[in-house]
């Protein structure tokens, strides 16, 4: 078999260096992705990405900056953005996310689960970067599995 790929794409109706910055910045991506995040991405750097609601955190290590074109970062498989301008005003946003492990069945189910996810987050970065509106998609779509806390 060969090893299964997740692929996801979306066309954001901003100019590339906003759509790019929205995934580099954790300021940014707080309004569409993960609730916070310990800083920028930069060149051979790391990051932790915090899903408060969720209980949940990821070491990011960042392999590859390329301005307004590409992402590659290593969470905890290879994850890479390409951004494509469409003009002066829209970019393609494409993410590959591969290097899955486990059997087979589980290379696939975790291929799947990775294209949804990243679906929310192009999904949710549109509507935050074209209309300021925050879907909640990643807060609402398990809520089940929030983290309880004490009030």
């Amino acid at each position: 078999m060969k090893p299964p790929v997740a692929r996801t794409e979306m066309l954001i109706r901003r100019p590339v260096h906003e759509v790019y910055r929205a995934f580099i910045d954790p300021t940014v991506t707080a309004n569409f992705w993960f609730s916070r995040g310990s800083d920028s991405l930069i060149q051979g750097g790391s990051v932790k990405w915090y899903w408060d609601m969720y209980g949940v955190t990821a070491d990011v290590a960042v392999i590859a900056l390329e301005e307004n074109q590409r992402i590659l970062i290593h969470w905890p498989t290879p994850v890479e953005w390409q951004f494509s301008p469409r003009g002066d005003n829209a970019t393609m946003v494409t993410i590959i996310a591969s290097g899955f492990t486990g059997t087979e069945d589980e290379q696939v189910a975790s291929a799947i689960d990775s294209m949804g996810g990243f679906s929310f987050t192009l999904a949710g970065c549109k509507a935050w970067l074209e209309h300021s509106i925050r879907l909640n998609l990643v807060l609402d779509h398990s809520p089940d599995h929030h983290v309880k806390r004490d009030a």
